[in-house]
């Protein structure tokens, strides 16, 4: 199981939300590329990283940022927030990102999607951001028409591979992933899913590799120190 340790952008500088909300935001570090380097030191192969600014205005005020991380380490990087154009997918893509993820243009633009998947393969993901049962977008602060189990069959349908999912009630609370949810998405679905939100013990860590689970998505527990990433590597070796 591959672990992606996560990077939060906000004004240029490493940022932690809580349930998604913009008004409960800590920021732990201003150095970005500084926080990357320290992944990669302590083993980590891939880095996720959030433009929040993106995610709520659909922007990419943060570009240069991602591009910097991706010239200065060897980490594989996917970023998400903000992307709703080809043309930024192509900009993410050349500056050297491995892998970008779509998340409300995806979900209420299907032919985007379809063009996307088309024209740069397993470099697109999608973000499944659920909120109450329902896909969030738009910086989780609406509710998407579609369902999931609508969204993800169409995304099946267009060859999309990889689906990072993220319980939103989970997120930043460090009170432990929807574990049952992602069984059941990865019974039912044949993608790769990656579990974002509330990932904060070695024993969690466990139960979603057994389960076959693609990887794990570390954010919060790793800046306040209820999970090290030395650690958590070994175990999902």
């Amino acid at each position: 199981m591959e672990l992606f340790p996560a990077i939060d952008l906000y004004g240029g500088k490493v940022v932690r939300l809580t349930r998604g909300d913009y008004q409960q935001m800590t920021v732990y570090r201003d150095d970005p590329t500084a926080q990357a380097l320290d992944f990669q030191a302590a083993g980590a192969r891939w880095l996720h990283m959030v433009d929040l600014e993106g995610a709520r205005d659909g922007s990419t005020p943060n570009f240069s940022v991602v591009q910097d991380v991706c010239k200065q380490t060897a980490l594989r990087v996917e970023i998400g927030g903000g992307i709703r154009s080809l043309d930024t997918i192509a900009r993410y893509v050349d500056a050297g990102v491995a892998r970008v993820i779509l998340g409300t243009k995806a979900v209420i633009d299907p032919d985007f999607l379809g063009q996307a998947a088309e024209r740069f393969g397993s470099a697109v993901a999608v973000g499944v951001d659920i909120k109450e049962g329902a896909i969030a977008i738009h910086g989780w602060e609406e509710k998407a028409r579609e369902t999931v189990d609508e969204f993800l069959t169409r995304a099946t349908g267009l060859g999309i591979k990889t689906v990072i999912c993220t319980d939103v009630s989970k997120d930043g609370m460090l009170g432990g992933s929807n574990v049952e949810l992602y069984r059941d998405l990865n019974r039912r679905y044949p993608l790769d899913f990656i579990a974002s939100g509330g990932v904060t013990a070695l024993a969690e860590l466990r139960q979603l590799k057994e389960m076959g689970l693609y990887g794990a998505i570390l954010g919060k527990a790793l800046y306040t120190g209820a999970l090290d990433l030395k650690q958590a590597l070994k175990e999902v070796e």
